[in-house]
């Protein structure tokens, strides 16, 4: 994923650090960003938090929360950002959960995704991907490294107007 290097060198420059929490993606985020060289720099950790009880017991979200959204939800993929967040005392921290199929979940079809970022600047996005477990999940990755790269872009610019 080229996005990669692009996400690590522009967290290097400014000087800040990044966490992942993941469900569908299973720690391919991580992954995908601890394959760069250096990016020990910015990378503080990441937590696969593949079933409830493990969103829920490990990473502590609010087990109201996850009985009234679903483990599949907007609202679950920010409490998953701000936990970890907190957890690593990250600058950014990027959440997936989705479903990857091949059935459905929670009467979500497959193809279901919310990649929440959180930090300085927080959002959530929805998506609807298309294609098998495989493809679904590196769309997930990609989609939250493109999300947090227009964080930082937007921060940068929200400071730059001061």
């Amino acid at each position: 994923m080229q996005t990669a290097p692009e996400l690590i060198n522009a967290l290097k420059q400014r000087g800040e650090t990044v966490s992942t929490v993941e469900s569908l993606t299973g720690g391919l985020l991580c992954a995908s960003l601890t394959d760069v060289a250096g990016s020990s720099a910015v990378v503080r950790g990441g937590v696969v938090a593949y079933t409830i009880d493990a969103k829920r017991d490990v990473v502590a979200v609010d087990p109201a929360l996850l009985r009234e959204h679903g483990a599949v939800s907007a609202q679950v993929a920010v409490a998953l950002a701000d936990r970890i967040l907190a957890i690593f005392g990250s600058t950014w921290a990027l959440s997936t959960t989705g479903v990857a199929g091949p059935a459905t979940q929670e009467g979500k079809p497959v193809g279901t995704v919310f990649v929440g970022v959180s930090g300085p600047y927080s959002e959530v996005l929805e998506l609807h991907l298309e294609g098998d477990r495989y493809d679904i999940r590196q769309q997930t990755c990609q989609a939250a490294m493109e999300l947090l790269l227009r964080a930082l872009e937007y921060e940068r610019e929200a400071v730059s107007l001061e």
